[in-house]
């Protein structure tokens, strides 16, 4: 069942982080798989300036869906410049009518940071605007019509902004998957020495597994594994499509319908 995939992402190594297992098995199963970070990752360096790094970030999030076949689409903002308003909807939304996706992946619209909140938001205001003749997009684009699934990952940390743990509606086994997923995330190789500096964190690849394993255990079935809610069908799909759920039907646990 070949579908266009968009993954929508805050910054370089999010998609990675907590999506790339699924697209993956996306990619085996015939899809078309397209990777967007909103933001250009100008803030992650102790020593760089934002021009040096975004740049460097750029060639590295090029490599990384490179490993994957998405094919890569440039960034919009600065870091830390995600906000949920016209201009930012208008560009996303340009680009949302040129490809016409099938199916949305994004973040939890619940996250650390504001940027990843905001991208949600932004993503589900851009997909929704694709088939307004009256909401300008920039560049200009022609409006388009198809059904539209969108679905939100688990967030960074498996939890809300509280502390509590997100509940998805299911789980999909990346065991397989992992070492891609880990070779992907590892193309970020200027990520390390920032998350060690920025979080303490000894090692991305070992933390990204560690929290794909708690995942996998959430889901009572498997060893590694990401979690999928899908929003709502009212502007987007219709009540029943269920795409994700269809194409990977032999690798997911149902938590709730």
């Amino acid at each position: 069942m070949s579908k266009r995939v968009f993954a929508i992402a805050a910054h370089p190594d999010d998609i990675e982080f907590m999506m790339s297992g699924t697209l993956f098995l996306l990619k085996d199963a015939g899809c078309e798989i397209h990777y967007l970070n909103v933001a250009n990752g100008s803030c992650g360096t102790a020593t760089m300036s934002a021009e040096e790094i975004a740049a460097v970030r750029k060639t590295e999030s090029k490599n990384a869906a490179a490993t994957l076949g998405a094919v890569h689409h440039e960034s919009l903002v600065n870091d830390l410049e995600v906000f949920y308003n016209n201009e930012l909807i208008s560009r996303l939304c340009s680009v949302i009518r040129d490809m016409q996706p099938d199916i949305v992946l994004t973040q939890y619209p619940v996250e650390y940071m504001e940027d990843h909140s905001n991208v949600c938001r932004v993503t589900v205001s851009a997909v929704f605007a694709r088939g307004i003749k009256n909401f300008p997009s920039d560049p200009p684009r022609e409006t388009t019509i198809q059904d539209v699934t969108i679905y939100h990952a688990l967030p960074y940390g498996l939890t809300d902004t509280l502390r509590r743990p997100i509940e998805p509606d299911f789980y999909i086994d990346v065991s397989e998957k992992i070492e891609n997923k880990a070779e992907m995330l590892a193309m970020h190789v200027s990520q390390k020495e920032w998350l060690d500096h920025s979080q303490g964190l000894d090692s991305f690849v070992k933390s990204m597994k560690a929290m794909t394993a708690k995942a996998g255990h959430a889901s009572g079935q498997f060893t590694y594994a990401e979690g999928w809610t899908r929003h709502l069908h009212l502007g987007f799909c219709s009540e029943k499509a269920n795409p994700l759920a269809d194409i990977l039907s032999s690798h997911i646990s149902v938590i709730r319908p």
